[in-house]
């Protein structure tokens, strides 16, 4: 399925949230339906938005929480300016910078970094996943934990491309880049909603493409977030890298001015 076709996903809702899910559905180009045989769909209640996976084995109900679960552990326990993705980034001391994530995807990476300080700006160009970080977004918004973090982080739906093309050169101190790639038969299994997105997603189709452009928008570089001895992005060597557990940070230098 690919992220056209994503849109098209039934959505479900309580009765308290009807008005909520006709809004939701025009903003996106959902279907409010219910659900015939789809693998998947999409359900709207008080708790939020959720992408709901069906069959015997499905995993339960996929939403984007940064206030409790496994964002609050790492924004209390993950190390702080001492992880990779913020040692790739460059802060350093108390400085902090302007990053764009161009490939946003359920947020975790640019809500690390809109906690440690950085202004983030998001693109996510799939309707499905769009929905689910805003209502992650809105929600967190009200806590009054992670309200100042996620003030920090703002989305723009849409393709990346398009939107990286349309910025200024030198636009934002960091681009980062998070591109899907297809699961390797043999490795471990994938977290659940990297899992569903497998399913649903079929990689992103201009990943290549979107180097240059970040390399352009970037004033000191751009960040590639990888699989551990997954291919050089648009097979184009970095300057240097920093290694994670199960990812590496490939970086780039931004184009001369």
């Amino acid at each position: 399925m690919n992220h056209d076709v994503n849109a098209s996903l039934p959505l479900e809702a309580a009765s308290e949230q009807l008005s909520a899910a006709d809004l939701l559905a025009e903003r996106y180009g959902f279907v409010c339906r219910p659900r015939r045989d789809e693998a998947h769909s999409l359900w709207l209640d008080a708790q939020g938005l959720a992408l709901l996976s069906h069959g015997p084995q499905a995993p339960g109900p996929l939403r984007v929480d940064f206030v409790a679960g496994a964002a609050a552990h790492r924004r209390k326990f993950g190390g702080g300016r001492g992880q990779a993705v913020a040692k790739a980034i460059g802060l350093k001391g108390t400085q902090t910078c302007r990053v764009l994530d161009a490939t946003a995807g359920l947020g975790g990476d640019a809500f690390v970094l809109a906690s440690l300080g950085c202004e983030v700006q998001m693109f996510e160009r799939v309707a499905v996943v769009a929905a689910l970080l805003e209502d992650g977004l809105l929600r967190a918004a009200e806590d009054p934990e992670v309200g100042d973090i996620v003030a920090r982080m703002q989305l723009q739906y849409g393709d990346a491309l398009q939107l990286l093309r349309e910025q200024p050169d030198a636009a934002f101190d960091v681009v980062f880049l998070d591109p899907m790639f297809p699961e390797k038969r043999g490795t471990a299994r994938a977290r659940k909603g990297m899992q569903v997105f497998q399913q649903l997603l079929s990689g992103d189709p201009d990943a290549d493409g979107l180097l240059l452009e970040a390399c352009r928008v970037a004033r000191r570089r751009v960040v590639v977030k990888r699989p551990k001895g997954a291919p050089w992005l648009a097979d184009r060597a970095p300057s240097g890298a920093i290694g994670g557990d199960s990812t590496r940070f490939d970086l780039y230098p931004a184009l001369p001015a």
